[in-house]
């Protein structure tokens, strides 16, 4: 396993990391439509291309595995490619992210809840919810925070 930061976005780069969203949307965020999904994905290139840190993880299986988008403090966005689900990358990100960024918040869906359970076991605390995602859209959010340690 190898955690880059990544310095140059390049196009390729950036289709691959899209490949591994929508594996990762498609895996766990049932609740979307097709539709719906294909709406996000048009717009998953510019928020990788503008998120200020983008880190990604490679793996022998798949060079990038996984990766996670980080703004100040405020973690944007962390995908595991659904066959890597379960091997300990996102977990790895993520303390990546805590020891190097001081991640001291971030987002899940309601309607995702390994994510969430993912996110408890590793000792954030819900802090907020509201009944609309940050496109206005009928999907839940609960704001998490570091809290005591599991």
């Amino acid at each position: 396993m190898k955690i880059t930061v990544v310095q140059n976005r390049t196009s390729p780069l950036l289709e691959q990391l899209l490949a591994v969203w929508e594996g990762a949307v498609r895996a766990t965020h049932s609740f979307l439509s097709e539709h719906e999904l294909q709406q996000i994905k048009k717009i998953v290139p510019q928020a990788l291309a503008e998120v200020p840190r983008l880190i990604i993880v490679e793996t022998d299986h798949q060079a990038p595995a996984g990766f996670m988008g980080i703004n100040g403090q405020h973690l944007e966005m962390l995908f595991i490619s659904p066959q890597e689900r379960g091997t300990g990358l996102g977990k790895a990100l993520l303390e990546y992210g805590l020891a190097n960024y001081s991640i001291n918040d971030l987002a899940v869906n309601e309607q995702n809840p390994l994510a969430k359970g993912f996110y408890e076991h590793m000792g954030f605390v819900e802090y907020k919810r509201t009944a609309h995602d940050e496109q206005g859209q009928p999907y839940p959010l609960i704001y998490m925070q570091p809290g005591a340690k599991n």
